[in-house]
This record gives structure tokens, C-alpha cells and sequence, in this order.
């Protein structure tokens, strides 16, 4: 894997909220479209997630459920079009651990991301949030 992407895909809590911030181009549910959007992706145990909160109907979501391959593009400090597999996380203990993690992440005293804390508990997360597990076929894992 090129040095740069693995470095960008390898986020820790301490990353900023740009660092966080790649678009995904997913293929419409209903129309079978392009789709292009800004997000935010996630890294907890080791693997990449995309989710949002507050827990609202997400067309990236419903996208990705009829069509799970997408490409995930690198935007800050490198650039690159990843193609990417989601795979919708259902199992609610893995969706806790997974989301007490972006909560611990967004948590930190220095708060990189900037936002106002307190962060939205777990119920919140846990009750609705989508939460895609992000897999690059053709990179090896950072």
C-alpha cells in the first residue's frame, strides 16, 4: 500500500475532523445513480467504519444496502479513490463496542474534532445510526 494512504486510513483519536472527512460516491438505491457525498469515517479495533449520528434515514445508507460496492475517496493531505465494500453492522454488541468507541474517540480532553461536548450517549448512537464495516479489496489492511 502506498505509505500515504495508509497513513491517512490509519486515524486515531487525536485526528482532526478533516482528517476524518472523505466523500463516498455509492450507487442509488432506487436509481441506480452516482452518488457523491461528504463524511466522516471512523477507525475502531482496527478497521474502518462510516456512520452519523444523530440517528436519522441516511440515503448513503440505503445506498449501500442495495449496492455495497463504492469507492471511499482519500481527500486531505493525499488523494486517492479507494473501491470499497460495505458491509451493514447488525449485531448489537459489535454496534456497542464499535460506538462506545467513536464516543471514547470524540471524548478526548483536547476534543480534536472540535465539536461540543458532551457527545450523544450510546442509546442514541445504538438506536438507529447506520454503521457500515468499510473493506478495500484491492489494499491491504493498514
Amino acid at each position: 500500500m502506498v505509505p500515504a494512504v495508509a497513513a491517512a486510513l490509519a486515524i486515531t483519536p487525536a485526528s482532526s475532523a478533516r482528517a476524518r472527512t472523505v466523500d463516498i460516491t455509492t450507487t442509488g438505491a432506487r436509481t441506480g445513480r452516482s452518488r457523491r457525498i461528504e463524511i466522516w469515517f471512523w477507525r475502531a479495533h482496527g478497521r474502518i467504519y462510516l456512520s452519523s449520528n444523530p440517528p436519522v434515514r441516511r440515503s448513503w445508507f440505503a445506498n449501500l444496502l442495495a449496492n455495497p460496492n463504492f469507492t471511499f475517496h482519500l481527500k486531505n493531505g493525499v488523494r486517492a479513490d479507494l473501491p470499497a465494500v460495505a458491509t451493514p453492522v447488525r449485531d448489537p454488541e459489535q454496534r456497542a463496542a464499535v460506538f462506545q468507541s467513536f464516543i471514547d474517540d470524540l471524548n478526548q480532553p483536547a476534543n480534536p474534532a472540535g465539536l461540543p461536548q458532551p457527545v450523544a450517549p450510546l442509546d442514541e448512537w445504538m438506536t438507529g445510526s447506520p454503521l457500515v464495516l468499510v473493506e478495500f479489496p484491492t489494499v491491504s489492511r493498514p
